[in-house]
């Protein structure tokens, strides 16, 4: 039995980087950039207006209030083309380019106009209101680098520096089957002895979330023969998932399977709470992931191994910094395995993070993993906490969605 530790460090060194596709800007959201981009125009492209009001001269209204001339307007669109002179003005609008001649803008709630004859109440200094060119970004910048996680805030950039497409990274291909004589269908009728196949359509939609395009072989019955034959049509994936039979015992065949055709087996246990019969390995040169039956157990290594896969594949940014709260109950102290504990995150009156693991942290308990929004983390042979203790967090967030 390995560390959490030891294991994610396996689990990343059996991934390299899969190749890349050029897609449409409109299809960039979620998907992981495989190079870096870099602005074709500047943000904005000359000085513009930062308020509704009058362009001018900083040094005519320096011994407001004045009275200057209105020769013309500037709207976003249609600027004004003449030169702005001492004496004189322009009305302009929020995004208006700035006039020649005019270096400041006076909001028009500090001017008066009768006519063209404009009252100025008030004086401004050089480049007040005014947004000069580049002051977003300038043509060549790159703002957004490999391996970033396109947010839907990124795509508003990348529209903005005037880029039509995207290099990425294309989407893993992951098939996964669920293992199990006990297994039914959603919408069923259940016999006493039968319970419904969840764990699929959670590991699709983790697939999904962390970027890539999920195939789902089936259920696999508890024979060798039966999973032989699902695994058989797991062909041209980039890993392959299996759920449940993962364990010891007399009908669970996935670790018997791996054995049977001398696969590669990298651990097979891991000293962790929930997830300790998780096993990782090649099998007919494809990695295998074996994830446990449980259910939470299923959520929280998904959550944990299969988004180390994913994002070595991807070349994702796995820059994270480890979060902290504050206990608001108290822990006994923890054994040999790390503990992930099902826990709610809120906030006191002061702003501070505090999190409050559930009660009963049984891993079949599906309600809870549904109902958290984080994971408290508990290293091996940590002490007892009491309240007000700070504790490591992993918040159930990746990128801009949850899992």
């Amino acid at each position: 039995m390995i560390s959490v530790a030891e294991a994610l460090v396996k689990v990343k060194a059996g991934f390299s980087i899969v190749s890349s596709e050029h897609i449409g800007l409109a299809d960039g959201l979620g998907r992981v950039l495989s190079e870096d981009v870099a602005a074709r125009v500047s943000h904005p492209s000359m000085a513009v207006s930062a308020m509704d009001g009058y362009a001018v001269r900083a040094l005519d209204v320096f011994g407001a209030p004045v009275y200057l001339n209105q020769i013309g307007e500037s709207q976003a669109g249609a600027r004004f083309a003449g030169t702005v002179k001492a004496g004189e003005t322009v009305r302009i609008f929020t995004g208006a380019l700035l006039p020649d001649g005019a270096d400041a803008i006076v909001m028009q709630e500090n001017t008066e106009a009768d006519g063209a004859r404009i009252r100025i109440k008030e004086g401004v200094g050089s480049g007040k209101y005014v947004r000069p060119a580049g002051m977003d970004f300038s043509e060549g910048d790159v703002p957004l680098k490999a391996g970033t996680i396109l947010s839907a805030r990124d795509l508003g950039l990348v529209a903005a520096m005037n880029v039509p497409s995207l290099k990425v990274r294309r989407r893993p291909r992951v098939a996964f089957t669920a293992t199990g004589e006990e297994l039914t269908m959603p919408g069923a009728e259940l016999r006493p002895d039968q319970i419904v196949s969840s764990n699929s359509f959670a590991v699709a939609a983790y697939i999904e979330t962390l970027g890539g395009v999920p195939f789902n072989l089936g259920i696999a019955r508890d024979d060798e023969d039966s999973l032989r034959q699902v695994i058989a049509n797991a062909k041209g994936v980039d890993l392959l998932i299996t759920i449940g039979g993962a364990s010891v015992g007399d009908y669970d065949f996935v670790s018997k399977s791996m054995a049977e055709n001398e696969a590669d087996l990298s651990f097979y246990k891991v000293a962790m709470r929930p997830g300790k019969p998780l096993i990782f390995g090649r099998l007919n040169g494809v990695p295998l992931l074996g994830l446990p039956g449980n259910p939470v157990s299923v959520g929280v290594t998904a959550i944990i191994f299969l988004k180390a896969a994913m994002d070595t594949m991807l070349g994702a940014d796995e820059t994270e910094v480890m979060e902290t709260a504050v206990l608001g109950c108290e822990l006994p102290a923890n054994d040999h395995r790390q503990d992930y504990l099902r826990a709610m995150f809120t906030r006191d009156a002061q702003g501070h993070g505090v999190v409050r693991p559930f009660g009963p942290q049984d891993s079949a308990m599906m309600t809870r993993l549904a109902e958290a929004d984080c994971l408290v983390i508990r290293p091996p042979e940590a002490p007892a906490a009491k309240v007000g203790d700070r504790v490591e967090i992993l918040r159930l967030l990746y990128g801009t969605r949850t899992f």
